[in-house]
């Protein structure tokens, strides 16, 4: 066998390979770090468009243009995004909410009421 380095002993061999598993596990946390950050930032975006889409849907459905309404927050609203309307008295409810990440069980969304008009009729 060869001569070994002097100040290695049997520790250093030990210790072979571990920068390596140190490196993989920093990198494997980086990837959930960034994971986390784009679903973060998927999550902000998604819930804009919810609000502006239920604030559409509520303006519209006040003014008696709930049908208008309807497709204006369509257009607005993420994809595949749960449109609900209501009248409480002389109130408009509009709620918007969609799946950001579809593996995930996270769910956004808005809700944005508006006062009936004169003469428009609830939706």
């Amino acid at each position: 066998m060869g001569a070994r380095a002097p100040g290695r002993g049997a520790a250093a061999d030990r210790d072979r390979g571990a920068v390596t598993v140190e490196a993989a596990l920093a990198l494997c946390s980086l990837a959930v770090f960034l994971a986390v950050a784009v679903g973060a930032i998927a999550a902000a975006g998604g819930s804009i468009r919810c609000v502006d889409a239920a604030r559409e849907l509520a303006r519209l459905a006040a003014r008696g243009e709930a049908e208008r309404g309807h497709a204006v927050a369509a257009q607005l609203a993420p994809s595949g995004a749960r449109l609900a309307l209501r009248a409480e008295g002389d109130l408009v409810v509009a709620e918007v909410s969609a799946d950001v990440l579809h593996p995930l069980p996270v769910r956004i969304g808005s809700r944005a009421v508006a006062a009936l008009e004169p003469g428009a009729t609830p939706p």
